[in-house]
């Protein structure tokens, strides 16, 4: 059987050390929280990507196998060939060369004025219109609209465009989330083909 006044000297020595041990404490700190300066230098360490929005939400971009911005292509002879400069985008133009032009987005009833290194969605959406998008980056259509004057190359540059054909773009489809104009035109949004 067990004996009673061993169980309580035990116990009362467990609990003795119990107590001893808490009160020292264990001298551990918690680390201090990362300094923005620290996440900004990560940030800057890994390379941009150019994915939708939507996959686009960890530091520096989607993940994955990533091209390094400046390298070359290897040709049918195994020789590197040079890679193509890439094309600026009108958004980084110089202010003294920027020109507006007015959009009359038909469907609103409205008129806006949009800058030649501006996007014809996000001067829509600053000047109050909801207007339809998803990726922001050309690579669905969403966004899409119809210039009715003609061919789209003719009213905009699109910088980045992945969705439309070359006959659609003929046939006057747009992408509003990469068209930056670079003349007066009626836009019929939410227009795709």
């Amino acid at each position: 059987m067990v004996d009673l006044v061993a169980f309580g000297i035990a116990a009362a020595l467990t609990g003795i050390f119990v107590v001893l041990h808490f009160a020292n404490g264990t001298e551990w700190e918690a680390n201090p929280d990362i300094s923005q300066e620290i996440l900004e230098k990560r940030a800057a360490a890994v390379p941009e990507t150019s994915f939708p929005e939507p996959m686009n939400r960890s530091i520096g971009g989607g993940g994955g196998a990533v091209a390094i911005e400046g390298g070359a292509e290897t040709g049918d002879d195994g020789e590197l060939e040079e890679a193509e400069p890439e094309e600026q985008s009108p958004a980084e133009m110089p202010e003294d060369e920027v020109e507006y032009h007015e959009i009359e987005l038909a469907k609103q009833g409205e008129t806006i004025e949009v800058a030649s290194n501006e996007t014809i969605l996000d001067t829509a959406e600053d000047e109050g219109f909801d207007l339809p998008y998803a990726c922001r980056q050309g690579q669905c259509v969403s966004c899409a609209g119809h210039i009715e004057d003609g061919p789209a190359e003719d009213h905009v540059i699109h910088y980045e465009q992945e969705t439309f054909t070359d006959e659609e773009i003929e046939e006057g489809y747009t992408l509003t989330c990469v068209a930056y104009p670079i003349a007066d035109f009626t836009l019929e949004t939410g227009e795709a083909p």
